[in-house]
């Protein structure tokens, strides 16, 4: 089975729980989406709804991926440049699959979809992305297409004595 992608979907409570439940998931699985486990829903709430904002300012869109249950399994957040010179261009933030569905492709659907959906953008020629060093991910998104733009030695910290680099990674679409 493969996942059902949804481009800028309704929000509704559904959705917002289940987005909130998949980003604590992933979080506690040890997934590098901007926390550190353990973390609950409500300690990721607020950054949700920061997200939420920039969809209704037209900042973001949401890209997700439903599984055979209709439950949320997959999303990525795309985000255009506002600045003049680098409108041609977004970013994939928050890219996640839920822990139980990796392994199955799923991450290679959803960097796909986010392609698809990128590419039907007007104007967009370029898809960009950051990730957390030492955890193997950049080596995944090098997989789907994406090359390594550069990183910052030391810039994330995890916790003290754990820095990792940040990597950017870019997908020429043309």
């Amino acid at each position: 089975m493969s996942l059902r992608f949804e481009l800028d979907p309704a929000i509704g409570p559904q959705l917002r729980d289940g987005l909130l439940a998949l980003w604590a998931d992933v979080s506690n699985a040890g997934g590098a989406v901007g926390f550190v486990p353990p973390v609950t829903a409500e300690e990721i709430r607020p950054e949700l709804v920061k997200h939420f904002a920039a969809m209704t300012e037209g900042r973001t869109r949401l890209l997700v991926g439903y599984d055979e249950e209709g439950a949320v399994a997959a999303t990525a957040f795309l985000t255009y440049n506002t600045h003049r010179l680098m409108r041609h261009w977004i970013w994939a933030y928050t890219v996640m699959v839920h822990p139980k569905h990796q392994g199955k492709g799923y991450g290679r659907d959803l960097m796909a979809a986010v392609e698809e959906a990128a590419r039907g953008f007007d104007g967009i020629e370029l898809i960009r992305l950051t990730c957390r060093g030492g955890t193997g991910v950049d080596r995944f998104y090098a997989s789907c297409g994406y090359k390594d733009g550069g990183r910052v030695p030391g810039a994330i910290r995890v916790e003290p004595g754990d820095d990792r680099d940040d990597i950017t990674m870019y997908l020429p679409l043309y």
